[in-house]
Order: C-alpha cells, then structure tokens, then sequence
C-alpha cells in the first residue's frame, strides 16, 4: 500500500497520480497513553493504515500527518506528547492549501483522535468556504459504534483501548500488542452527569490508561471492524466527496 503515500513517490510519480485523482487522505491522531497493553502510537497507526485501506479502494493519495495531538487531557501519563489544537490546524492548513494548488479537489481526514474532531472541523468548513473543495472527516473511534452492531460483546467496548480499540490493533498490528498485559478497569470516576461536559484528567477515571475489558478484544473482532467501517467509508467518499 506504499505506493498510495505521497512521501514514497517520486516528483514524476506524484505528477502523473495527481492527474487522475482529485482526492487526497490525511491522517491524524496521537501519541498518547493506550493502556498498558498498546502503544503510545496506537491512533496515528490506525489512522494511518486505514487511510491507506480507504486510498487503495479509491486509488486516492495519502498525505503526510503529524504524529501527534491535542492530548492535554491525558498528559499526566508518561508519554503523552500535546499539540495546542490551534498549531495542529495551522500545520493541516498549510499541507491542505499546498495539495489545493497542485489540483487536489476533495480532502478526507481519517482522524482516530478525539482531540483533533474540533480544529479538523473547523479547517475542513474553512478549506469548502474559501477554496472550492469538498471536504469530510472521519473520527474513527466515534464512528466505529455504527459499524459494530454485534461484534462486540462487553459492557464498554467503546473505552479507552478496550475490546473495540484493542481488536482493531490486534487485526492490524499485532506485533505491538502484549495481550499479557491486557486489563479489564471500570471508571474511577462515577459520571452522573454525562450531558455535561467536564474537564477531570484522565487519571482521574483509570489508573492505567484504559476503561473497559481489553481481554476481550480479538482480530478477528478487528477484522470485521475493520472491512466495516472501510466499506462505508469508501462508500461515503464516492456519493459525497467525489459526486
């Protein structure tokens, strides 16, 4: 799936590729805690991987991203690097406007971080309103939940590297999950006001970076997770993105 990422092809390469596609992914996401059992790195590579998925169905290019976020809220774990949201945008913006002048006509950000949903959004209506484009973003651990009907199993699949986070990896890189250190945790922190919105760090609801059971994530679970969300993903871009 090399051959789909700008930062592997040749100027002459990226010329020709230009002139038969009008979409460009971008990526985004984190480098943050994921539990005990997955990497700092979890969102960026998911991101990254599934855009490449997306851009093979599509023949689209995939940009460059940064690989962090805006994970402020996280940072008091070891290893949780933070970008102010607003540099995050400024750096997407420059990398949209230079893809806008060389042709590019429709930008889809695969995004796995929830952080980065706000200046992505923002630079997304700014990019449509001032330059002619069409734009989409996917926050790919909030979409995930529509795609998942009777896969997962456990009460909090959708927490912090739970059984949905965790089996995605374990599907697409396996090699950088130890299921040995896998945890089942039940927020610390007891929500009786979920319509409201708070700002407690994250180690005020887990101990150690995760909410939910990672036991019971599997790959076969991220498989089906996966080709799920691909499908409808490459199906939104050719109704929307590239009608």
């Amino acid at each position: 799936m090399a051959e789909n990422r700008v930062k592997y092809m040749s100027w002459i390469e990226f010329d020709k590729r230009r002139k038969q596609t009008s979409l460009v992914i971008l990526p985004s996401g984190a480098i943050e805690v994921y539990g005990p059992h997955l990497p700092l790195g979890s969102d960026i590579l998911v991101a990254q991987r599934i855009s490449e998925l997306v851009a093979e169905r599509l023949k689209a290019i995939v940009g460059p991203c940064l690989e962090v976020g805006d994970s402020g809220g996280l940072s008091s774990f070891p290893g949780t690097l933070v970008v102010n949201p607003d540099n995050l945008k400024s750096v997407y913006r420059d990398i949209c406007l230079s893809f806008i002048k060389w042709g590019f006509k429709s930008i889809l950000f695969i995004n796995s971080h929830l952080g980065n949903i706000a200046p992505l959004n923002q630079l997304g209506e700014e990019l449509q309103g001032n330059h002619g484009v069409k734009c989409g973003a996917v926050a790919w651990w909030q979409f995930l939940p529509s795609v998942s009907e009777g896969i997962l199993e456990t009460k909090m699949p959708h927490g912090h590297a739970s059984e949905a986070g965790t089996s995605v990896l374990l599907y697409l890189f396996p090699e950088y999950v130890d299921m040995k250190l896998a945890t089942k945790v039940e927020p610390l922190y007891e929500d009786k006001y979920r319509d409201i919105f708070k700002y407690l760090p994250f180690d005020a609801y887990t101990p150690n970076g995760m909410i939910g059971d990672a036991t019971a994530g599997s790959a076969e679970k991220g498989k089906r997770l996966v080709e799920r969300a691909v499908d409808r993903i490459v199906h939104f871009t050719r109704e929307v993105l590239l009608a």
